[in-house]
Formats: C-alpha cells, sequence, structure tokens
C-alpha cells in the first residue's frame, strides 16, 4: 500500500537527477535537489518536478550527496522493509561465503542498504552508519540484527572520516551485549586476531579473503609481501613457499602479524619493520631475485587531484618489483584505489614491464571478495583490484 503522500516528507529533483537514478545509480547529488522540503536523514519519497515518483531515498541536508536510493517502488520503508533487506544480504552471504566466519553482511549500496556496513566476526557484529538517515535507523537495524542472528555484541565502528560531511560525530561504542577487545576468527584455515574496535576498518581487511587465498595457488620459493599489515598475504600464501619476508613500516602491525603468527605456528615467515620503497629500493642494489612479490599499499589516489602522485607511486613499486623476480616468478599486485581503475592499472604495470625489460602474461584479473558486491551500474562499489601477473623472461 502506497502512502499518503501529503503526508511524508518529499523532495523534488532535477531533470539531470532523474537522468541519473534511471541509469541506475543510486546518488542524486546537492546540485540536482531542488531547495526545501525535508527535514536532516529523513527517509523522503523522491518526485521530479511534474510531479512523478522517482523512488523513496535517504536523505541527507549537509552532504554533496543529498539523495541515496533505497527503492523505485512505492512501498513503505519501514521495519518490514529493512528486515527484508537484511534476509535477502544474509541468503546472499550463505551462498557465497566459505571456510571462514568473518565477512561483510551488508555493503551499502550494493546490498540496496546505502550508507549501511555491517560486518560479522564470528558471534559478533561491527556496524557503520555513514550518512544522517542511516544513524537514525541505526536502532533498528541493531535489532533487528539481534533478533535474527543473536549475536553475543554489536560494537558501532563509526570513526570514519566520512561521517564529517554529514554533521555527524565520530563514535566507537557498544551497542548490544558485551564486545571484548580481541576475537579470533578463521579465514582461508588461517586464524587472525581481531581488534574491532582500534583495527583497520572494522577489525581487518575482509575485501581481501579471496585473494589471499588466490595468492597462495600462485605463490612458491622466496617470497617477499610488501604492505603487509597483519599477515593476511603472508600466513595464507606460507605453507607453499620456501620462505617469506613481509614487510610493513608500522609496528602495531608487525606486531600483529608476529602475534598471528604465533597464534598459527607458522615458522618460515620474518616480519620486518620498514619502508617498502626503501627495501625494494634496497634489494634491487643488493641484486636480490625473488619468485613471488606481493603489493597490497594502501590507497595511493584519495582523490582525483591526487591520481598523478599515485601512478607514480604504483609505477615506481610495480617497476622495482618486477625487477626483482626471477624469470617463471608471479607479481601479485593489488590497489584499493577507486580512482585507479583497472584499466589504468594495467596500463601502469605494463608500463613498468617494459621499462624492467621483462615480458609478462596476466594470469587473473580479480577484485574484492564476493560479500563485497559490486553495483554494475555504480562504479564507486568496485575499488580493489588484485592483478596476477607470471614473468615469462
Amino acid at each position: 500500500m502506497a502512502f499518503a503522500r501529503d503526508r511524508e516528507p518529499s523532495v523534488v529533483i532535477s531533470a539531470r537527477g532523474v537522468e541519473r537514478l534511471r541509469s541506475g545509480h543510486w546518488w542524486v547529488y546537492r546540485s540536482d535537489v531542488k531547495p526545501g522540503g525535508a527535514e536532516a536523514g529523513a527517509i523522503v519519497r523522491v518526485n521530479d518536478e511534474r510531479g512523478n515518483f522517482q523512488g523513496r531515498a535517504f536523505y541527507s541536508d549537509r552532504s554533496q550527496i543529498a539523495v541515496r536510493l533505497l527503492t523505485r517502488e512505492d512501498v513503505a520503508v519501514d521495519r518490514k522493509f529493512f528486515a527484508s533487506r537484511l534476509r535477502q544480504a544474509a541468503d546472499y552471504r550463505r551462498l557465497v561465503v566459505e571456510d571462514t566466519d568473518a565477512y561483510r553482511l551488508v555493503h551499502g549500496e550494493a546490498d540496496h542498504l546505502p550508507s549501511i556496513i555491517v560486518d560479522r566476526y564470528g558471534d559478533y557484529f561491527v556496524i557503520q552508519t555513514l550518512s544522517q538517515t542511516a544513524e537514525k535507523q541505526k536502532s533498528v537495524i541493531v535489532d533487528l540484527l539481534v533478533e535474527m542472528f543473536q549475536p553475543k555484541g554489536v560494537l558501532e565502528r563509526n570513526d570514519p572520516k566520512v561521517r564529517l560531511l554529514e554533521n555527524l560525530e565520530q563514535k566507537v561504542g557498544v551497542l548490544y551485549g558485551e564486545v571484548p577487545n580481541e576475537i579470533v576468527s578463521k579465514e582461508n584455515g588461517v586464524s587472525f586476531v581481531y581488534d574491532l574496535a582500534g583495527g583497520q576498518k572494522t577489525g581487518g581487511f575482509l575485501d581481501q579473503r579471496e585473494n589471499h587465498w588466490a595468492a597462495r595457488r600462485y605463490s612458491k620459493g622466496e617470497v617477499l609481501d610488501c604492505f603487509s599489515y597483519q599477515g593476511g598475504f603472508a600466513l595464507t600464501v606460507a605453507a607453499n613457499c620456501d620462505h617469506v619476508e613481509a614487510v610493513d613500516m608500522a609496528p602495531a602491525a608487525i606486531a600483529a602479524s608476529r602475534r598471528n603468527q604465533e597464534l598459527n605456528k607458522i615458522s618460515n615467515v620474518t616480519f620486518r619493520e620498514a619502508n617498502t620503497f626503501d627495501v625494494l629500493k634496497e634489494y634491487d642494489e643488493l641484486d636480490r631475485r625473488f619468485d613471488t612479490i606481493i603489493l597490497d599499499p594502501p590507497a595511493f589516489a584519495k582523490n582525483r587531484d591526487s591520481i598523478p602522485a599515485a601512478q607514480r607511486g604504483y609505477k615506481e613499486i610495480n617497476l622495482r618489483a618486477l625487477k626483482l623476480l626471477k624469470p617463471g616468478g608471479y607479481l601479485i599486485t593489488c590497489s584499493c584505489s577507486y580512482h585507479i581503475s583497472e584499466a589504468l592499472l594495467l596500463q601502469i604495470v605494463a608500463e613498468a614491464a617494459n621499462d624492467a625489460r621483462k615480458s609478462i602474461v596476466v594470469a587473473e584479473r580479480r577484485m574484492q571478495a564476493q560479500d563485497h558486491p559490486v553495483l554494475l551500474t555504480m562504479p564507486e562499489t568496485l575499488y580493489l583490484k588484485c592483478l596476477i601477473f607470471r614473468v615469462i623472461d
């Protein structure tokens, strides 16, 4: 049953905003929203300039993303609506998530729950509400998580800076039950300690889980793992290798890696606190060679203006890595920068290979794990690239 139109909050969007929604993009920017009509954080009826219904959406009076579409259908957005979306998300994860109890349950727009993130770590959930409306609906989402999954605890990790764009405070705290300082979950048969309140993202980089396993398939011999963080790649590939040297410049990351190493009793990995750029240069000068090199740097391009500098950074690390690889060796190179497309990353690596006088073939082109789905018509939802190359001479 449709809402009584005269009683529900609404916004009017321009013809350009209508076209954006019809193209499959779920955001309408402030420049395409007519002034007035709704309070901050409301769930609104979206109309065009002729009064035609276009959908229901989250509304923000601060962010440049003023409208985040929820549905094109003329239906009530209530507890039942959110419960249905959560069930759909959970059904999909049961299909695609294997051999782990640490995964993403809700991935924002790609699960038609815009600006809402829910990660599961065993019996505990971590939630992020990254817009004004998501924040207002937080208690409903938490109640549904408790009702549907019976977790021991739910934590909010609402410390991302993007919340400041919504005039929302940054905060971390327990919303339900109790959440320990650390939990242990398995990924690809390897145990990892997660700090849900203080670790990266919601505790760890769950989006690389499937790429860790793919890397294990190719890794061999002497391995150099750069930007190793808490040892996700290094400890996963170790079983197939003679030795892995893992490098990260953050002391906390190295400490966490060594703890994970001890937890799994893995003896053929050495963790080194150092700057990856310096290590790659050092080993080039020493004529050191490796059978496999893994590059998983932080986002070099935070925005469009930083793309040129990011290109130079990606070019340097891939060029130096290719120089260090033996014939028949493998380069596993990643970018989590949305602004660096797969096509651009392929171009960067191709230029690096030419400069290094190496011929390489593409073994695999990968992206984020399947529990971080990509909404085809929203390129922003595809951010992680993982390319695997084989050196043939």
